[in-house]
């Protein structure tokens, strides 16, 4: 989405597949003041750690069967990063729903912002005025206010 400012009361969220903070702008357009009212967050461990086996193998077939090939495991890392998005969207249509977030703006890297786009409710996406496609989750607060205000 395009230029915007945020106003008072605006929701931010900022997500990183794995950790999530749900802000409100409790100044203005021209003097920011986010504070945190809620913060999710997921242990998603590397992929070596949440894999059970080693990569299946399948034969090709053929006469003699000799000739076999991997099987590509699954990414659960993605998937849990998926499940998280998911998540969050959960929580944001509950918010909306119960007339909680009247505008919101969004940031997150730009694949967690696709997988949440995808999860959005349309309560949530009527009210999306703001999104911004960058790793913001381990900034400081003053930062994302600065960053959110350019």
């Amino acid at each position: 989405m395009a230029d915007f400012r945020m106003k008072h009361g605006d929701i931010v969220v900022i997500a990183d597949g794995e950790k999530a903070l749900f802000l409100r702008n409790e100044g203005d357009a021209t003097y920011p003041n986010l504070d945190v009212f809620r913060e999710m967050e997921q242990d998603n461990p590397p992929n070596r750690e949440q894999a059970a086996n080693r990569p299946g193998r399948f034969n090709d077939g053929g006469a003699g069967g000799a000739q076999r090939s991997a099987v590509e495991d699954t990414d659960w890392q993605r998937l849990g990063k998926e499940r998280f998005a998911r998540a969050i969207a959960d929580r944001l249509y509950k918010m909306a729903h119960n007339g909680k977030i009247e505008r919101l703006i969004v940031a997150a890297p730009p694949q967690v912002l696709g997988d949440m786009r995808k999860e959005y409710h349309k309560e949530v996406s009527d009210r999306i005025v703001g999104e911004v496609d960058k790793e913001l989750a381990n900034h400081p607060i003053h930062e994302i206010e600065e960053i959110l205000q350019k």
